[in-house]
């Protein structure tokens, strides 16, 4: 299993730590340092039964920095995901 995180979010700290619990192996990346490909992530969102929105971070000041609110409404998906990619704090 591939784990993607942020190593100071909490969420990811508590997940990370269900897993190890759980004695569930896995693989973990740093979004920050690795961010995701456009490949994977047009794999996983679909998986995921989410809209493609709900992969940024909405809270975060490079979403609010760049307005995204306000422009991922008028975005292809192809340029959504190119923006994920760009970044994984986005």
């Amino acid at each position: 299993m591939l784990f993607v995180e942020y190593p100071k979010c909490t969420t990811c700290k508590k997940a990370k730590k269900f897993l190890d619990d759980h004695n569930i192996k896995y693989t973990d990346r740093d979004i920050k340092s690795e961010n995701p490909t456009v490949e994977e992530i047009a794999a996983w969102y679909p998986q995921s039964g989410k809209d493609l929105k709900a992969f940024f971070n909405t809270s975060g000041m490079i979403y609010r920095e760049q307005q995204l609110k306000d422009k991922l409404p008028n975005l292809s998906e192809e340029e959504k995901l190119a923006l994920l990619a760009s970044n994984g704090m986005l």
